[in-house]
């Protein structure tokens, strides 16, 4: 045992013997999976555009134009101040300011003279959609208005009014009835959603999450065979020979080792995905155990074979990579594998990382357990005895 733990120790220390491997370990993972999770809306985010309100004129009338784009399902209203709004323009992160000065009120509109300020980032459709969401806010409220003032104009017609306070007390009433009906208008676009289910199960930050850590854990266990190729052209395993070392002690501490480092950095992208992407991954802790050590045993075994074939390490380095990269889009790591023609869905039932792709995603995408990660843990096994026992089978000292 205390040799085994020694290879392994002797291996970490030859991997990290530069700081950089850091990078490659934790830091680009993390890089990937957070700018790959980004930019598509979870379920739980406003897919509405951010729109800055600025509100001096703080009157009824403004805030039932603010109330109305609280309501719009184009723009999410954020009242700021006017250096706020102006900074965050100027900066180019709003692409449009809604300003209502002071001074607008019911008077205002009532004599034409209401002027409302939008602020627009030039050729932006966010903007556009913006000044038309703010039209139609205002548009609404100008109605009710236009509704009030006409039914003051047919009272006047009737019987003239006392006084101008009686004149402005029916307005308001009339005001009040007009908002009230249209609120409780009814909607003039039925809206039909349909009921087929999506065959393309994909949430961006799930996705990427575990199609990030299958590609940069796989492609270093396949690195294995370099070291293999490492420890011949060094000459190291035919001191071996001249030790009371066994063949498959070696075996045990180099690949033990590689499948040990490999889980550290699983969990920490795991503990990412949970602690800052909002990932479900803890619900069955058992059941991501499971998944992640198959996974992690079926890509070291495949190292292991490959490290039986290969003369050099710099062939190993490429190979590993480039073996990396390829289970990983073929294996729907990076890309849904629903998007890919049918036949190329079955043929790539021979590459470990579909199966460790789908258990994954059976966990922390469709909220699954022990009994539907179970057969992908199977397989990935299964895989990992076939390789390993031709590795074993092919090892050779020189």
């Amino acid at each position: 045992m205390k040799k085994i733990i020694a290879i392994a120790w002797k291996d970490a220390i030859i991997r990290f013997a530069s700081s950089s491997e850091l990078l490659f370990f934790i830091i680009l993972p993390i890089v990937f999976t957070f700018l790959l999770a980004g930019g598509t809306p979870s379920g739980n985010e406003d897919p509405r555009i951010w729109l800055l309100v600025v509100d001096e004129a703080n009157t009824t009338i403004s805030q039932q134009v603010i109330h109305e784009l609280e309501n719009s399902t184009a723009v999410r209203p954020e009242v700021v101040t006017h250096a706020e709004a102006q900074g965050q323009f100027d900066d180019r992160r709003a692409s449009a300011v809604f300003i209502i000065p002071s001074g607008i009120d019911i008077a205002s509109l009532q004599s034409g003279s209401a002027e409302v300020e939008l602020l627009q980032q030039p050729n932006n459709i966010d903007a556009t959609i913006a000044e038309r969401a703010i039209l139609t806010a205002i548009r609404r409220v100008s109605s009710a208005i236009s509704a009030a003032q006409n039914a003051v104009k047919q009272r006047e017609t009737l019987q003239p009014f006392d006084s101008e306070a009686e004149k402005q007390t029916y307005f308001e009433s009339s005001l009040k009835m007009a908002q009230s009906i249209q609120e409780d208008a009814p909607e003039r676009v039925t809206v039909v959603e349909g009921t087929t289910e999506d065959q393309v199960e994909y949430d961006p930050r799930a996705n990427s999450s575990a199609g990030q850590l299958i590609t940069w854990v796989f492609i270093p266990l396949f690195g294995i065979s370099a070291l293999f190729a490492y420890e011949r052209q060094q000459g190291t395993l035919r001191r071996l020979l001249t030790t009371p070392s066994h063949r498959a002690t070696f075996l045990l501490g180099t690949i033990s080792g590689q499948v040990v480092m490999a889980l550290v950095q699983m969990l920490l992208l795991v503990g990412f995905g949970i602690l800052v992407m909002k990932l479900n991954w803890g619900r069955e802790p058992l059941a991501l155990f499971l998944i992640l050590l198959a996974s992690a045993l079926a890509a070291a075994a495949f190292g292991t074979t490959m490290g039986t074939f290969i003369k050099t390490e710099g062939q190993a380095s490429g190979l590993s990579v480039m073996f990396g990269m390829v289970f990983a889009l073929m294996g729907g790591c990076w890309y849904p594998l629903e998007l890919f023609p049918p036949a190329i869905q079955n043929a790539v039932k021979v590459l470990p990382t579909t199966w460790a792709m789908q258990g994954m995603l059976d966990l922390v995408l469709r909220g699954g357990g022990l009994q539907n990660v179970l057969p992908e843990v199977g397989v990935l096994l299964g895989f990992a005895v076939i390789f390993f026992s031709v590795g074993v089978w092919r090892f050779r000292f020189e």
